[in-house]
């Protein structure tokens, strides 16, 4: 039990919101570059990947060179790596605006153009633009580990659980809008979207999904854990069980929760959040007319290292 625990750490959000403030607007720099990619329903061609160290950018293309950002969140860097060389840029020390200024003189050593955009989006109170966000700000190693341990060990219960999905799913991986690790499944069911949401958000609801994902909160809601929820929201979603105890409807923010705590006190959290994962699609189908059959047999998978040689002639003979 303890070792469980120890690998699925205490997380608290008044502990941890100072570097989620931080690292969600300096991952906003590179992750404009991925606005140029071309687009995938509900946005799934933006999302950053979890590392062994970090969060990076897929692979970019501009004319004349290939690259990368990773952000080494238990470095307290940022590489980009180029065809053409690589460059690291300290988050260390000083403030948003001052690595902005670091990351494009960088960027521009290698001929990869500055983000189109400077605007912090989707976060309340902050300046407009990372050039004007002059507030200083301590690196905290300790922090960043909890954030990437935590993004690490749900990514892959997100992944196990998008695994035997047969219909479109991006790739699992970080919204670096809302800092939110995010799995999405999609039908082909054309939705309106409501008028009143900003253009992004219309784009990401152009279509039905299912979606599921961890988040680290925010000030007006500290609810550090997993989240569901099915778009268009459909009714009879209260009074359902959750897959795991602890998980619950919450019709007001329109989500099903589970909260870290309770998640990391299960017998097997990493099997938890499949069972999460299940019965908010379950519901999509009870409620919302998901088809069934959109969802595979979940099997362990054929690994070849430990398939003897003779199994393998057998199976092609």
């Amino acid at each position: 039990m303890s070792e469980r625990l120890n690998a699925w750490p205490t997380l608290v959000y008044e502990d941890l919101a100072p570097m989620v403030d931080y690292v969600n607007r300096v991952v906003q720099v590179a992750g404009k570059y991925t606005l140029d990619e071309p687009f995938e329903a509900g946005w799934g061609n933006i999302v950053l990947d979890v590392t062994p160290r970090g969060l990076s950018t897929p692979t970019l293309r501009q004319r004349g060179v290939t690259f990368t950002v990773h952000y080494s969140l238990l470095d307290g860097g940022v590489v980009i790596e180029a065809d053409n060389g690589s460059r690291t840029v300290p988050l260390s020390e000083g403030s948003v605006a001052m690595f902005y200024a670091s990351f494009c003189e960088a960027a521009d050593e290698l001929g990869i153009h500055r983000p189109r955009s400077s605007l912090i989006c989707e976060i309340p109170d902050a300046p407009p633009r990372f050039e004007d966000d002059r507030v200083e700000r301590t690196w905290d190693g300790h922090a960043a580990r909890l954030i990437w341990t935590a993004l690490n060990l749900a990514a892959d219960g997100l992944e196990a659980w998008q695994a035997p999905f047969l219909g479109h799913r991006p790739r699992v991986g970080v919204m670096w809008g809302g800092f939110d690790l995010s799995a999405t499944r999609y039908r082909a069911q054309p939705t309106v979207p409501p008028a009143h949401q900003p253009p992004f958000m219309q784009n990401a609801q152009l279509d039905a999904y299912v979606s599921v994902g961890f988040s680290f909160g925010d000030a007006k809601a500290p609810n550090v854990g997993m989240y569901a929820y099915i778009w268009p929201q459909p009714d009879g979603l209260g009074g359902r069980s959750w897959g795991v105890e602890g998980a619950a409807w919450h019709p007001d923010a329109g989500l099903v929760r589970l909260p870290w705590a309770r998640l990391r006190e299960t017998a097997d959290p990493h099997q938890a959040i499949v069972a999460f994962g299940d019965a908010v699609y379950d519901a999509a189908v009870e409620t919302a007319g998901w088809p069934s059959d959109l969802v595979g047999p979940r099997v362990e998978g054929w690994y070849m290292s430990r398939t003897p040689p003779s199994l393998v002639e057998h199976q092609h003979g």
